[in-house]
């Protein structure tokens, strides 16, 4: 597993540096006078938004779209000014983002919303739990907070504060099954689920891994809240330009084929449109 788990970093360091030299290509474009608007994403919900961008264009605008692995780099990246937006986070993380560094960051629209799920391939139901067994959560304080939710509402779990959503593994005050916790970054969370008897998962992120059927979770969570909608994100002192990212934003939230891309990508009941 160890090697496993160095093999998949190693490859994740190949393509962050593969896209990093793509970026500096483009900024020279850029400064050479591109008109094309830039957005660095998440893998898992690059189909949605390469309709969006095929759309655009047939209206006129160019929308490059750049492919990130990990949930730093984009921030990193649009921070210094080497893409315009990015797409891959919700306002929580962005707060603790911001509130970690420096990052002159904001938040220009909001995209989708998709429930999160724990799945196993293991067991059937919570009962089958045996004293002890582990479970993957997300390593970032916000999305972890987001699982220690989910496994209250399971019941195998209590948290000092029910309601909190930035909850850490310390703030676990009963865990009757003592359960081992194993944290990794949240994109990891759908490749760690076949070494772990219960996992949270993204339905998104499992189905781009293809480990679990997405659809299939022992529960998800009954949150509706557009708080952990994805953010169309730039920097503070961003000038949209002939109105090119608000255009794209208003493609992606009414475009029936972007609906059914997201119905396709998501399953039609995982997802809801968190800018209503």
């Amino acid at each position: 597993m160890a090697q496993t788990a160095k093999t998949k970093f190693s490859i994740i360091g190949v393509i962050i540096a593969a896209v990093i030299i793509g970026l500096v290509v483009w900024n020279q474009q850029k400064k050479s006078g591109s008109d094309e608007l830039v957005i660095g994403i998440s893998p898992s919900f690059a189909k949605p938004l390469q309709v969006a961008a095929e759309e655009a264009k047939q209206q006129g605008v160019n929308v490059k779209l750049v492919e990130f692995s990990d949930w730093n780099t984009p921030n990193i990246t649009l921070n210094h000014g080497d893409i315009d937006a990015n797409f891959f986070q919700h306002q929580p993380f962005l707060d603790n983002a911001k509130k970690e560094t420096d990052f002159k960051i904001k938040a220009f629209a909001k995209g989708a919303a998709t429930h999160v799920g724990l799945y196993s391939k293991k067991i059937k139901s919570f009962d089958e739990l045996n004293d002890g067994a582990k479970v993957v959560v997300p390593n970032d304080p916000v999305n972890q907070g987001r699982a220690l939710l989910l496994l209250q509402q399971a019941k195998l779990v209590t948290l000092k504060d029910s309601n909190n959503h930035l909850s850490s593994l310390k703030d676990i005050a009963a865990n009757p099954k003592n359960l081992q916790f194993v944290e990794v970054e949240g994109p990891q969370t759908a490749l760690a689920i076949d070494d772990v008897d219960l996992a949270f998962g993204y339905p998104h992120y499992l189905r781009l891994a293809k480990t679990a059927d997405p659809e299939r979770a022992l529960l998800f969570d009954s949150n509706k809240d557009n708080r952990y909608a994805i953010l169309f994100a730039v920097r503070e002192d961003y000038q949209d330009k002939n109105d090119k990212l608000k255009r794209f934003v208003d493609i992606y939230q009414n475009s029936p084929r972007v609906k059914e891309a997201l119905d396709a990508d998501f399953g039609a009941k995982l997802w809801f449109p968190g800018w209503k």
